[in-house]
């Protein structure tokens, strides 16, 4: 409390969350060990339920917690993406993405529908996939764009490959979907393929 949370190590602030060890393991060691086996922190806040499951002295309880405090994050990005506009912190929503998707284990695509301001509407996951492919209907983005009276839209799929490199066909994906958005004045602002730990944006890339 003197000297506030950020002198803290990442170990020693999970610790502070698990409050308790296990038989033979202090719960500083609990904190590392958690570390170590998710790769940082930032593997730490993608780890499903079933992989927490596996850590020794996780029980029940703190494996709640550790998932209530992954929702938190997750929906303070998403609170701040929709009070301001979205490319004041491009940096913001590819934290939540990389959040969100990059620990899946299948491939998903969502859209992020913005209004005029660039302000953040709504986030919903159009299509599900395999672990190689997805099927995306341009149809079904067009037809929810409509209904949410959206100005713009920000693409995101996963790759469960954790190579966030763009392929050929996420290239012609995006200018189908570019020339479908435009047919009702709604922009494309970005595609964004997301990997564990890296986001790759269509924008930055030059690729829209």
């Amino acid at each position: 409390m003197a000297h506030g949370p950020a002198a803290l190590a990442d170990a020693e602030l999970i610790a502070l969350l698990l409050r308790t060890g296990v038989k033979g393991t202090s719960v500083l060691q609990l904190s590392q060990n958690l570390l170590d086996n998710f790769n940082g922190l930032s593997g730490l806040l993608q780890a499903q339920p079933s992989d927490l499951q596996k850590i020794k002295g996780l029980g029940p309880a703190k494996r709640a917690e550790i998932a209530a405090v992954m929702e938190l994050a997750r929906r303070s990005l998403a609170q701040e993406m929709g009070k301001r506009p979205v490319f004041d912190s491009p940096q913001r929503v590819k934290d939540y993405l990389r959040m969100q998707l990059g620990h899946l284990g299948h491939e998903v695509f969502v859209v992020l529908f913005l209004d005029a301001q660039n302000h953040l509407v709504r986030i919903e996951e159009m299509f599900r996939g395999t672990l190689t492919q997805t099927s995306v209907y341009p149809r079904e983005v067009v037809k929810r764009a409509l209904e949410l009276h959206a100005s713009a839209v920000i693409l995101a799929h996963n790759h469960p490959s954790n190579v966030a490199e763009p392929s050929r066909a996420d290239e012609t994906l995006t200018q189908t979907l570019v020339q479908a958005m435009r047919l009702i004045d709604v922009r494309v602002l970005d595609h964004l393929v997301v990997g564990k730990t890296e986001v790759v944006s269509f924008a930055e890339r030059g690729l829209l």
